[in-house]
């Protein structure tokens, strides 16, 4: 499933041979990095994008010259953290900054969040015919593909996040196996015992102080995420039969869960800054100064001028809201009603008909969405009915990447996009997966039971692909005579 969904991704990778929406940010952010250590302002301006066609000539020399070095307007203010810009970067480091460079890295991670959903639905649902169920659906979901083709952080975030869910999944079951084996072979206790180092709780902390030091939209992730190790630590503790279960969670395992989702993410995110403050040339930077004053006021002086920094930014993004022609909010996003068009151009290309279109569409496949719908009212039901940890892993993790933009909405009426919603697909994408499963029946189930949940899932399946298929020319800027790209306008906003 990962090789077929990378063929998707990498096939024409740099087509179109363009700037496309928000990479105009970050492809020059991630070549500076590479340059500087830190974000440097580039020529022109957002109404006439000169570093922009200079990029696309292959003139690399696109940075504004300053002198002094640490003169303004170079030093670049940006509202994101470094580390998905770095990652843009080894692709522009190894292909060299062209389309495909500064795409490679988005098309690698969205082959390994295929490869990573696929494996933990086979140890969620101990199936390996459900496994690849899901790595089929995240390589043929639109949105994931357009997002895995271009250069933007979204697709970095969404990684990390789900990089840091699988490790739990996995940390879930290797905590419960820890106490399997002190319940056969030691004295029982009221509240069981510390689990001790736990390598796959220590992963997920690195995995999701990623995801933060990339949006910091992670955070709703990482607290989240946090949460409900503990409450499944708890329910692990009840399950062996110990009395007092969430005393023992919270006596044992709190500790763990501090280091391991609290400081060791916090030590991530800073780490990602190091190029920022290892450069005089970072926005906000005292440089000058704080090193005339000796090495303890240096210190002391590059902390309080990245957190004046980060203020500034928090200021930025709580103010955010701006009117965009593609803005959403996100009680529509499940709904896929207003996608973004990252790149549309009528080009001279002949395609066999009088006008001709180039499209980049950022819209979900319809199909595996609105059915999405209906397998998390699905997982709603069946948690109710069974309190299945699986079902409710699945709606907390959507929750955390959706719930959060409707307080932004309300109270600061913010600038947001369908494609925020990328880190809420891949929890769509299991709730899908393990409402196949309940579809398809147990093992033991009667042998035409099963039969004909395996037709009902392989039809959907089969229309996903289909879906697809229809939608391919536009998510991946194919030529088409412009009467075809109309009819892929499922509706009227989608133009």
């Amino acid at each position: 499933m990962a090789v077929f969904g990378g063929i998707l991704r990498f096939v024409n990778l740099g087509r179109p041979h363009a700037v496309v929406f928000d990479e105009t940010y970050y492809i020059k952010d991630a070549y500076a990095l590479l340059h500087y250590g830190v974000e440097r302002a580039s020529l022109g301006t957002t109404e006439d994008p000169i570093a922009d066609r200079m990029l696309l000539s292959g003139n690399t020399d696109f940075l504004v010259k300053c002198t002094p070095p640490d003169a303004d307007p170079c030093p670049l203010y940006v509202a994101h953290p470094p580390l998905g810009k770095w990652m843009i970067g080894v692709g522009e480091q190894i292909f060299g900054l062209n389309p495909y460079g500064w795409r490679f890295a988005a098309a690698v991670v969205g082959v390994l969040s295929i490869l990573i959903l696929a494996r933990v639905a086979r140890r969620m649902t101990r199936s390996t015919l459900l496994g690849c169920l899901a790595g089929l659906l995240l390589s043929v979901e639109g949105l994931h593909l357009v997002l895995s083709r271009t250069a933007l952080l979204d697709i970095f975030l969404m990684f990390w996040v789900l990089a840091g869910f699988a490790c739990l999944v996995a940390d879930r079951d290797w905590a419960r196996g820890r106490l399997v084996t002190w319940y056969e072979s030691s004295p029982l206790s009221d509240q069981g015992p510390g689990l001790g180092l736990r390598p796959w709780r220590i992963a997920a902390g690195l995995c999701l102080g990623a995801a933060c030091a990339v949006k910091w939209s992670g955070i709703f992730f990482l607290i989240g995420f946090a949460v409900m190790s503990l409450l499944w630590d708890a329910g692990a503790r009840r399950a062996v039969g110990l009395r007092e279960p969430y005393r023992g969670a919270f006596g044992k395992d709190l500790t763990s869960i501090l280091l391991a989702m609290g400081l060791l993410p916090a030590f991530v995110y800073v780490v990602s800054w190091a190029g920022w403050f290892a450069s005089p040339l970072g926005w906000g930077r005292n440089w000058a100064q704080a090193t005339s004053q000796g090495p303890a006021f240096f210190v002391f002086d590059s902390i309080r001028s990245w957190l004046s920094y980060h203020m500034q930014v928090l200021g930025f993004h709580t103010g955010l809201a701006s009117t965009h022609p593609y803005q959403s909010e996100p009680w529509s996003w499940p709904l896929l009603l207003r996608p973004v068009a990252f790149f549309y151009e009528t080009p001279a290309t002949k395609c066999g008909a009088d006008s001709c279109s180039q499209a980049v569409l950022g819209v979900g496949t319809p199909v595996i969405w609105y059915g999405g719908l209906v397998a998390l009212l699905t997982m709603i039901v069946w948690y109710v009915a069974t309190r299945d940890w699986r079902a409710g892993a699945v709606l907390a993790s959507y929750a955390f990447g959706w719930l959060p933009w409707f307080y932004y909405a309300i109270s600061d009426n913010r600038t947001m996009y369908l494609f925020y919603a990328i880190t809420m697909t891949p929890f769509m994408i299991l709730a899908l997966t393990l409402t196949a499963g309940l579809i398809i029946g147990r093992a033991d189930a009667a042998p035409n039971r099963r039969a004909l949940g395996a037709a009902v899932v392989g039809a959907f399946t089969l229309l996903a692909l289909i879906n697809l298929g229809w939608l391919y020319p536009v998510l991946v800027a194919e030529v088409i005579p412009h009467s075809q790209w109309w009819t892929r306008m499922l509706f009227r906003s989608w133009a």
